[in-house]
């Protein structure tokens, strides 16, 4: 059985506190929020709240695939969060020889 969806108020605050001072980190997050944000579940917003702890350019390096959670933010939910948040990889290209 799939987990219950945080309730709409706490969705609301949610939102709020994702507003991030860089648009790169903005974009992705609206993203997120119009993709998963009616089905999220308390353990992804455990993981959002986490990554919205970090400081905007941290941020953006894990959403860029920079760097990867360690430490006390290496756990399950930022890392579901992360895999739905980060923008797909782009595909290598050949080059002609």
């Amino acid at each position: 059985m799939a987990a219950p969806a945080v309730d709409p108020s706490a969705l609301g605050r949610l939102r709020w506190r994702c507003r991030r001072g860089l648009l790169e980190n903005d974009l992705l997050i609206e993203r997120f929020f119009a993709r998963h944000g009616a089905a999220l579940t308390p353990a992804l917003a455990r993981g959002l709240e986490r990554l919205m702890d970090l400081a905007d350019n941290d941020l953006l390096d894990l959403l860029l695939r920079r760097s990867e959670p360690a430490g006390a933010l290496d756990r399950a939910e930022v890392r579901e969060v992360l895999a739905l948040l980060r923008p797909a990889p782009a595909p290598l290209q050949m080059r002609p020889a």
